[in-house]
């Protein structure tokens, strides 16, 4: 089949994996990847986590149409999920597919592509007037897109998203709405998975989900030795495949547990990557409450000593942090200022609350707002003290030497003669040389640049870690 796609990514790391695996699916069934401009269908991959991510969704639907009228827009995602009708009423969008449909997405994009496939017969009995095609509903029977095989391409570390949906009931959070119940890919599949990944010349691969710290607790009882926990998912990584580093995304703190934690112990520095992002949103204990995280401020600072302990004090910790929670006094947010810098961040991403329609904290914002000047000025503090907390520890590294992989480098650095790199810890580093992408280097560190970039040599490639895999 000829024709051409476009994939635009909006969101998180589990999100990002869905649009590669379509990516994947759509490459295999004969399409080529162009620019927005010159393909044939434009899939938006969206991200509905807050309002400003549903503005640049719409926006960039609208860029799309005007820059390629003739481009067929498909709508996936969050956004697409929370509220389809929206998306479906913007000029060039053919069709809308939810997350609850998301599996049919390749096949709704070949379908536009090829006119006459027996799939398009089928969505046109479909639809119930002449329109956009929406798929969408509450049921989720077909919301885990099967994953295509992972491997080094157009990103050196892809994201394998092993779980899916998320049972929690944060007061601010749209995502039980927009991707379901928590849902795992089976152990079997992933080592498959691993393997193919390792097969085809991959070095680093992210573990990914909406809420991984869940993986396995919606499977059926395994047999004996079958992963039935995280930790257990990731110790059977390490022991039966070849896979020279494999990183966690983020994972929620009372998800680290002693098991979990004692992987990062015994393989941290080596195969295992000393990175770990703990969602905070908040240091106030009163604020917590009110958007019912399951853990209080102290229960967080406990598991980063215990993560600290494990990994040493080369782990790279980070953390999202909400600024203006409905609610939030001058003094609540002062204690989450005093908690986030009596802790060992590499970094924060920050976010200001934003109202979600359907969500209890719509409600709440509804009683008592936080007044806006007072959420930009709480915004610029935290941006002040994370640029601090970043420094401070990409600084304490200089000197030193750190493992790190090459990645795809920008043509500005590379006119430099200079590779994008980023270090086992999560460091950006540029290395001073021309290396190709998905190469394992140990690099001498040397300097801290003023934007925050390290900079270094490559002392030597890096031997591939010793693995010890057990009879499958």
């Amino acid at each position: 089949m000829g024709g051409s796609f476009h994939i635009e990514h909006f969101g998180c790391r589990a999100a990002r994996a869905d649009g590669e695996a379509i990516a994947e699916r759509l490459l295999a069934g004969g399409l080529c990847e162009r620019q927005a401009g010159e393909a044939d269908v434009v899939v938006v991959n969206t991200c509905s986590v807050t309002a400003e991510a549903d503005r640049e969704a719409r926006a960039f639907i609208r860029r799309a149409h005007r820059l390629n009228p003739a481009a067929r827009i498909v709508a996936t995602g969050c956004y697409a999920q929370r509220v389809p009708e929206e998306l479906a009423e913007l000029a060039g969008v053919s069709a809308v597919v939810g997350n609850s449909h998301k599996a049919f997405a390749p096949e709704v994009v070949l379908g536009l592509v090829e006119q006459r496939t027996s799939l398009q017969h089928r969505l046109v009995q479909i639809q119930a007037a002449d329109g956009p095609l929406v798929l969408a509903d509450d049921r989720f029977a077909h919301s885990f897109l099967e994953e295509a095989q992972v491997a080094p391409g157009s990103q050196t570390r892809p994201n394998l998203k092993v779980q899916e949906g998320c049972g929690n009931r944060c007061t601010f959070c749209v995502i039980p709405q927009t991707r379901g119940s928590s849902r795992s890919l089976p152990a079997d599949k992933v080592l498959a998975q691993v393997r193919g990944f390792v097969a085809a010349g991959g070095k680093e691969l992210v573990l990914s989900g909406i809420n991984l710290g869940r993986w396995g607790r919606d499977l059926k009882p395994p047999e004996a030795g079958v992963p039935a926990t995280l930790a257990e998912l990731v110790r059977s990584i390490l022991e039966r495949t070849e896979l020279a580093r494999l990183r966690l995304s983020s994972i929620e703190p009372m998800d680290w547990g002693g098991e979990l934690i004692a992987l990062m112990a015994e393989f941290g520095g080596t195969r295992l990557a000393r990175h770990a992002h703990l969602p905070l949103q908040s240091g106030s204990d009163a604020v917590l409450r009110r958007m019912h995280r399951r853990y209080r401020p102290w229960h967080y600072e406990q598991r980063v000593a215990e993560l600290v302990d494990a990994a040493g004090p080369a782990l790279t910790l980070g953390a999202d942090v909400m600024v203006g929670f409905p609610g939030e006094t001058d003094r609540e947010f002062e204690e989450t200022i005093e908690f986030v810098r009596s802790l060992p961040f590499g970094y924060l991403h920050l976010f200001p609350f934003s109202t979600r329609p359907g969500t209890r904290a719509w409600a709440l914002h509804a009683e008592s707002p936080v007044p806006p000047q007072a959420v930009q000025e709480r915004m610029s503090a935290l941006r002040l003290l994370n640029v601090e907390k970043s420094r401070e520890h990409r600084g304490r590294f200089v000197g030193g030497i750190l493992d790190a992989i090459s990645l795809h480098t920008p043509t500005a650095i590379s006119r430099r003669g200079r590779t994008s790199a980023l270090t086992e810890n999560f460091l950006p580093l540029e290395i001073a040389g021309e290396l190709p992408a998905n190469q394992l280097v140990r690099v001498s560190l040397e300097t801290l640049g003023a934007d925050g970039i390290l900079r270094g040599s490559a002392a030597t490639v890096a031997l591939e870690p010793e693995t010890v895999c057990a009879a499958v």
